[in-house]
């Protein structure tokens, strides 16, 4: 397989959570082309599609617009006859109820080359993310999934007579609309009243809920509590250890979905530290950085180099590089960072930092140079167009300083945004103005910030609650978003 040689691969995405998607699915879609995506495709899996590749929407929306199966395979065909290799990105898993064979046989039918990459199935993943053990010695021995529609769209003509003789676990996907029709008629077939049941709608993401209740209960719960597709429906004795067998209810952020706002790249960490304790995580960059054209200083002129971010550490490098030098062209000035972050990424180069803040932000480092400066002037290394607090400080302060702009920070607008989510974190300022830039449609209330300046950007720009860590550190926004769900 060749990125360039026309090859499609069917990747199933998972029910909906961002770290179901398989180790080859997400290595194959990073170098998609173009990525012919359903609506069943979480989130987060979405903001996975390269920034570069083409994204065609083929998703099937209940009582409204959609593409036919006929025409998704055409496109399929085309867009591999472009030379271009295309995912076709699936939920669940391809061949589960996904169609992915009719898709298969039009590709074999035009000789184009494929990969099939296996999904995990709502029926399975989706049912184990509420606790619900399809199978359980002694009380379920066998699984049985069935659909709950045909291709046509309406509900599908099935044997229930035979599915009430079955025993162990019966599943039926794509069943929010036939759970009347199923509960009736398992019930008309001779399946006791009191049979454990469940609805489980969104699964496996921050909005997934499940409805249980006895077979003879369910139908009219599901009425009540206004059941929504995408939902699954669950028969059988193991649905009885939903509650025992929660385990989401031991994940401090569970039920939180939350939009990391980083630049591309840098947001992998904090999104891990979000996953593993429960959180739905979107990546929305709304920043990206750009080197600006810059010369050399003469270092031997300043006692202190000052930075202020990552960035600008590897910005410094880069320009280093390019002139064909190296970390001895610095001398003996000392080193500021305004973070551990930028202290590790100085670290990393070979540079110790000599001077850190208590507080990590730039009116501390300002007056902790204060107390440093002395004859020769102080370098700071940073963004055009940065945070005016920490020249003002310096100003205030009377120390002799010199602003070396490296790179400067462009607003993003991410093509797929997701229609709802209850957090947006920021880790500066200029994500607060990014996000609220690229994206003023999605209106999310709550604003979790690293530090007191970021929460002042986000109070200006209309955020209804803030929460601000402690510490300006990824550890301490994560705190401080647990403490708040508590």
């Amino acid at each position: 397989m060749t990125k360039g040689g026309g090859f499609v691969a069917l990747i199933g995405a998972g029910p909906g959570d961002a770290g179901l998607l398989t180790l080859r699915g997400r290595e194959l879609l990073a170098a998609a082309q173009c990525v012919v995506y359903d609506r069943l495709v979480g989130d987060g899996v979405l903001a996975m599609m390269p920034p570069e590749a083409v994204k065609i929407n083929v998703g099937k929306v209940g009582g409204g617009h959609f593409v036919p199966q006929q025409e998704i395979n055409g496109i399929l065909v085309r867009e591999a006859q472009k030379g271009r290799f295309v995912v076709r990105l699936k939920g669940g898993d391809p061949f589960v109820f996904g169609r992915g064979g009719e898709e298969i046989e039009a590709l074999n039918e035009s000789g184009i080359a494929f990969e099939v990459v296996p999904g995990v199935t709502s029926a399975l993943g989706g049912l184990a993310c509420a606790g619900i053990p399809v199978t359980h010695r002694g009380v379920a021995r066998s699984i049985h999934v069935v659909t709950a529609h045909t291709k046509e769209g309406g509900l599908a003509h099935l044997d229930y007579e035979a599915l009430a003789k079955l025993g162990g676990t019966l599943v039926f996907l794509m069943g929010a609309a036939a759970v009347p029709e199923i509960c009736s008629e398992l019930l008309r077939a001779g399946m006791p009243e009191s049979s454990p049941a469940a609805a489980l709608e969104n699964a496996s993401v921050a909005a997934q809920r499940l409805i249980r209740g006895t077979l003879a209960e369910l139908a009219g719960k599901c009425a009540a509590e206004k059941l929504k597709a995408p939902a699954l429906v669950v028969v059988g004795g193991a649905v009885g250890f939903a509650e025992a067998f929660a385990w989401k209810k031991f994940l401090p952020l569970a039920g939180r979905k939350v939009v990391v706002t980083r630049p591309r790249g840098r947001g992998g960490r904090l999104s891990a530290m979000l996953r593993a304790r429960g959180a739905e995580v979107v990546e929305l960059p709304c920043i990206s950085t750009r080197r600006i054209e810059a010369e050399l200083p003469e270092f031997a002129r300043y006692g202190w180099l000052c930075f202020t971010s990552a960035t600008g550490v590897e910005a410094l490098f880069a320009l280093l590089a390019e002139e064909g030098r190296d970390v001895r062209s610095i001398g003996a000035a000392r080193i500021a960072a305004i973070g551990p972050a930028t202290a590790k990424a100085l670290k990393e180069r070979g540079l110790v930092t000599d001077y850190m803040p208590e507080v990590y932000d730039g009116i501390h480092l300002a007056r902790g140079l204060a107390r440093l400066v002395k004859e020769k002037p102080a370098l700071m290394l940073r963004a055009k167009d940065g945070s005016p607090e920490l020249t003002e400080e310096l100003a205030a302060q009377k120390i002799n300083f010199t602003e070396l702009p490296l790179y400067e920070t462009l607003y993003e607008k991410p093509e797929i945004i997701p229609q709802s989510a209850d957090t947006a974190l920021f880790t500066s300022a200029s994500t607060v103005r990014g996000f609220k830039a690229a994206m003023p449609e999605l209106k999310i209330e709550c604003a979790c910030c690293i530090g007191e300046q970021t929460a002042a950007e986000a109070r200006r720009e209309g955020f209804k609650r803030i929460i601000t860590a402690r510490e300006a550190t990824l550890e301490s926004l994560v705190k401080a978003l647990e403490e708040d769900k508590r």
